[in-house]
């Protein structure tokens, strides 16, 4: 048994609202400046909820994920390959802290340390347990004596 429901109703005139011409709100247009904006400041590093913020008088953040992610992914992604280039340079130019970090985190290089515990001339650790016994009647003996 199939029941087919049909939209009862009139039409709303202009597609985006209320029943009355000219309702409710219209649906969101990111313009060109916008895109520039999204994309520029994702790349510094900003969060998605401080770049909404910003964008108009503020927009809710699934909003700026739905229209914009293409510049969220793509300004992180320059801004990165500019860093990356700039490091790169660096390191190829002698600058040591740049060579070594490029090391650590592209050549996947660490460094190690070993603590080895030995005893004398590196010879086994050698442990000696003592058991004492102490006899306090005697120092009471002699305390009272």
């Amino acid at each position: 048994m199939s029941e087919t429901f049909e939209k009862s109703g009139p039409e709303k005139p202009n597609g985006h609202g209320g029943a009355r011409e000219g309702a409710g709100r219209k649906p969101f247009q990111p313009t060109d400046a916008e895109r520039k904006q999204v994309e520029a400041m994702s790349g510094y590093g900003l969060p998605f909820e401080q770049i909404a913020i910003l964008i108009r008088n503020g927009i809710d953040a699934d909003t700026l994920r739905k229209y914009f992610s293409s510049e969220l992914v793509a300004g992180k992604a320059r801004a990165n390959s500019a860093v990356g280039q700039t490091l790169y340079q660096k390191a190829m130019s002698g600058d040591t802290a740049a060579m070594i970090w490029w090391s650590k985190t592209q050549m996947r290089w660490k460094e190690t340390q070993t603590h080895e515990h030995t005893g004398p001339d590196g010879a086994p650790i050698l442990a000696r347990i003592e058991r004492v016994i102490v006899d306090h009647t005697e120092n009471k003996d002699a305390a009272l004596g």
